[in-house]
């Protein structure tokens, strides 16, 4: 199999099409030139809105690409995307026209598990470009607890859009697993790109995804072992490239990597204050193959 070029026109023009919690969106030009310029390839374990896929998607054309998530919902929600884009839109349209506070909490109540897969995912879009700042949470029991936002005209889909990121999804492998599951995918020379949830010395919003067994957390001792995996990764002559908090723990955590710094922008903070400019980390394993 030939390598991905640096350089090459594509026929995709897909984009995220979820608001997602530290999504990359904003600092996909700062994060371009920490890629690597060729692989096989490419993995993303925390897949999110997937912004950095379909940014590479759009600038790199054709490769062979696995997203992976723990949050089964958000796998489904892609599955259905690339899948089913047709049976979606129409149930994103009731939606939208029945979209109130009456029909949002409805819907809230209803679990995800007791409803087919398409409509399931069509729950998951409304609810993220409604629900307050597109925050993902769950409560103890796995159910999703956000309130609604406050928005006149909410723009929950664009047909366009949607067809665009389906078609820019054909062909990708999607997953619902731990992050570790890479370890038995990834082959030399592949591009694995890490967006966990950011350690935050404070304990702060770690919340990770919900399964069929409940919620979980993502704390110290999983960034522990997600370096564990990078570093396996670095041996097996992987390209790398893993976004994080700028503090004390991720710093010491990586100091075998090349570390560097960006700027982003806080979009979720408890304090309204505390949000705006920020330095984030982006950790590599450039030379250390």
């Amino acid at each position: 199999m030939s390598s991905v070029p640096a350089i090459r026109l594509s026929p995709y023009t897909g984009q995220p099409f979820l608001k997602w919690a530290g999504g990359k969106t904003q600092l996909l030009t700062q994060l371009e030139r920490f890629f690597p310029t060729e692989w096989e390839s490419y993995f993303e374990p925390f897949t999110g809105s997937a912004a950095v896929f379909f940014y590479l998607r759009r600038t790199r054309g054709e490769f062979p690409a696995t997203l992976m998530d723990y949050n089964e919902e958000l796998v489904n929600c892609f599955t259905v995307v690339r899948d089913d884009v047709d049976r979606l839109i129409p149930l994103l349209e009731q939606h939208r026209d029945s979209h109130g506070k009456r029909a949002y909490y409805a819907l809230r109540r209803k679990q995800p598990r007791d409803l087919p897969r398409v409509p399931r995912a069509a729950r998951l879009m409304y609810m993220n470009k409604v629900c307050y700042n597109g925050l993902y949470r769950v409560n103890a029991n796995g159910e999703f607890n956000v309130p609604m936002g406050s928005y006149k005209n909410p723009r929950i889909f664009e047909e366009g859009a949607l067809y665009a990121a389906s078609h820019a999804l054909k062909g990708t492998n999607l997953l619902a697993d731990d992050f570790s599951k890479v370890l038995d995918l990834a082959k030399p020379a592949d591009f694995i790109y890490f967006d966990p949830p950011y350690y935050s010395d404070s304990g702060g919003f770690t919340g990770y995804a919900v399964t069929s067994a409940g919620s979980a957390t993502f704390g110290a001792e999983d960034h522990w072992r997600l370096c564990e995996v990078v570093t396996e990764l670095t041996e097996r002559g992987c390209h790398v490239v893993l976004s994080n908090s700028n503090t004390d723990y991720i710093r010491q955590l990586y100091r075998d990597f090349s570390i560097h710094e960006v700027l982003a922008k806080r979009a979720i903070n408890r304090n309204g204050s505390g949000r705006g400019p920020v330095t984030e980390l982006v950790i590599t394993n450039h030379g250390l193959r």
